[in-house]
């Protein structure tokens, strides 16, 4: 939500009403968003009239659909049929490693096999399926990351979020961070490893819809260390496009046309469609 208290009904409402006025016709493509917390952990009797508040807006002359984000081991049977008969369309995992032992580390509360449990029933009752995997936590190596994205291949969720961690103070992991016992991975490592994430996600038709946690002031304010840049998935998106030119003017330059031609060139240019370049 943003926010430090949890919101009404009464303001789901509201705020339903505000993005209608703004969005118009638009809204028929536009989702309503449960995120911030574990929505089906919560009080059960909460849940439901938050959900009963945004059901009003779905159909012909609202949005299209509710998304929300939870815990893998907060998902049934019981809680699917509540969110199916409320227009839950999406189901966003909190899966963050898919190691045991990095998940046990930092405290999660479940498994990889709650991901894997969890992922079958939300695809069976037919919702879309989204994960989130967290990169850089406490115990994590390279490799557990690489593993990480193997396994939510395997799973083939129609979207993934990648998050960096960030170490924000008062946290359990700021306690550690600052005792010594963790060591976080090189800034160029993290961008290196979530550049290799974006290309293999997109060549598997895995829609990587977040890359970098959301800029804010909290986020800019609290943080003591980690992963944090306000356009994250665009360092990731410049270790990508520069790994193609550096292949291209190798494969070039082992041309030998290219190779005997070699010295009346001193530069190459690159055309690139003007939707992969950031004007800001």
């Amino acid at each position: 939500t943003g926010q430090r208290v949890l919101p009404s009904p009464e303001e789901i409402r509201d705020t339903m009403e505000t993005a209608l006025r703004s969005l118009g016709p638009r809204a028929r493509d536009a989702e309503i968003a449960f995120f911030g917390g574990s929505f089906t952990a919560i009080d059960r009797d909460y849940m439901v009239s938050l959900l009963d508040a945004a059901k009003c807006y779905l159909g012909e002359n609202g949005f299209k659909g509710i998304r929300i984000s939870t815990r893998p081991d907060f998902i049934d049977r019981e809680i699917l049929d509540i969110l199916k008969s409320y227009g839950v369309t999406s189901i966003e995992l909190g899966a963050q490693s898919m190691a045991n032992h990095v998940l046990k580390a930092n405290e999660r509360g479940h498994t990889a096999e709650d991901v894997y449990r969890a992922s079958v029933l939300i695809r069976e009752y037919g919702f879309e399926l989204g994960l989130q995997m967290m990169v850089g936590l406490y115990k994590s190596s390279v490799n557990d990351e690489l593993k990480t994205m193997e396994s939510i291949i395997e799973i083939c969720p129609d979207t993934v979020r990648i998050y960096p961690v960030v170490v924000l103070k008062g946290t359990k992991l700021a306690e550690l961070y600052e005792s010594g016992k963790y060591k976080l991975m090189s800034f160029d490592t993290i961008v290196e490893l979530c550049s290799n994430m974006l290309e293999e996600f997109h060549m598997q038709g895995i829609d990587v819809i977040k890359c970098g946690l959301h800029a804010s002031d909290g986020v800019e304010g609290d943080m003591i260390s980690g992963f944090y840049h306000p356009a994250f998935k665009e360092l990731c998106e410049s270790r990508i496009y520069r790994r193609k030119m550096e292949k291209i003017i190798a494969e070039g330059y082992n041309n030998s046309i290219v190779k005997v031609m070699k010295c009346r060139f001193s530069q190459v240019t690159f055309a690139v469609n003007p939707s992969c370049i950031c004007l800001l």
